[in-house]
C-alpha cells in the first residue's frame, strides 16, 4: 500500500520535527490517543512543505526510511530533530496549522496576511507557545510583540517564536476582582491577585514594553476559546499569521471541535 510522506513540525507541547506517512488528522490522533508515548492534552502542529530542506535538519535520511509496517500499517513518526526545530525552519514553508483537542478533535488554520490596526495604549496577554513559553503582559500590539521577541539584542528572546494572543477584558477583570477577590482565575493557573499587580506595574511604569506574569504560559490549560486573533510565527524579518475562525463558523463546519474548545 503506498502512503504519502509528510513533513510536520510539532509545537506544541514539545517542539520536533517529524516525517509521517499519516494524514494530518490521523496524525493528531495518533499523538492525542494512539501512541504508546502517552500524553494527555492539546497537541498543536504544523505541516510543512515536503521539499523545504535546511542543511541542519537530516530530512532525506529521514524520509528514506519511511516505509509501511509489515502488516501494512503506515510508519507514524520518524523523529529528525527536537532541538532549535522553528530557528531553523523557513516560514514560507509552514502549510497549514492543525489545532488539537485532548479528544483527537482537530482544526486546520490556513495563512492570511495580517491586515488589523491596533489602537496604542493597551494593555494585552500573550501565551509564547514555541519554542518559548512565557505568559507575558506587554503593552505591544500583536505584530509588534513578535518583532519585540525575535529582537536579536533581547536577552529573553528568541530568532523565531510562535505566539498567541489571549482574550481578556482588563477593565472588566480589574473591576470584578475588586468587587470580588475570590474569583476565579480569568485564564487558569494565574492568579487574579498577581494579574492585578502586574497591570498596577505596567500602569505606573508607562516605558515599561512588557512584564512577565508565568514563567510557563501553561498553554495546555488554556482553552482554544480564549484564543484572539489566532496564531503568529514571527523573526525580525517576517511574519506568517494563521487566524482563528469566529466561534459561530467553528460551531457550524466543525462542532465537535467547537464543543471541545
Amino acid at each position: 500500500m503506498h502512503y504519502e510522506n509528510r513533513l510536520y513540525q510539532i509545537l506544541a507541547p514539545n517542539p520536533a520535527l517529524v516525517a509521517s506517512q499519516l494524514a494530518p488528522e490521523d496524525f493528531a490522533h495518533h499523538y492525542t490517543s494512539g501512541s504508546v508515548r502517552y500524553f494527555e492534552g492539546k497537541v498543536i502542529f504544523a505541516e510543512m512543505d515536503i521539499n523545504f530542506r535546511h542543511p541542519y535538519f537530516k530530512i532525506d535520511e529521514a524520509i528514506a526510511t519511511l516505509h509501511p509496517h509489515p502488516d501494512g500499517r503506515p510508519k507514524a513518526t520518524k523523529f529528525i530533530s527536537t532541538y532549535r526545530v522553528l530557528e531553523h525552519t523557513d516560514l514560507e514553508a509552514i502549510k497549514r496549522v492543525m489545532l488539537c483537542t485532548p479528544e483527537g478533535y482537530t482544526l486546520e488554520l490556513n495563512s492570511v496576511p495580517y491586515t488589523k490596526t491596533h489602537e496604542p495604549g493597551y494593555l494585552r496577554i500573550f501565551a509564547e507557545v514555541s519554542p518559548l513559553r512565557m505568559l507575558v503582559l506587554s503593552r505591544l500590539d500583536f505584530p509588534a510583540f513578535g518583532r519585540y521577541i525575535t529582537d536579536p539584542n533581547f536577552p529573553k528572546g528568541a530568532p523565531k517564536q510562535l505566539y498567541t494572543q489571549v482574550e481578556i477584558d482588563i477593565e472588566d477583570f480589574l473591576k470584578t476582582f475588586e468587587e470580588r477577590p475570590t474569583m476565579q482565575p480569568p485564564i487558569p493557573g494565574l492568579h487574579p491577585s498577581k494579574l492585578r499587580d502586574a497591570i498596577i506595574a505596567m500602569r505606573d511604569d508607562p516605558q515599561k514594553p512588557s512584564k512577565g506574569l508565568r514563567l510557563d504560559c501553561a498553554f495546555d490549560t488554556i482553552p482554544y476559546k480564549l484564543i484572539r486573533h489566532g496564531f503568529m510565527f514571527a523573526s525580525q524579518e517576517q511574519t506568517k499569521f494563521f487566524p482563528m475562525p469566529p466561534r459561530s463558523e467553528i460551531e457550524a463546519t466543525n462542532y465537535r471541535f467547537w464543543r471541545a474548545m
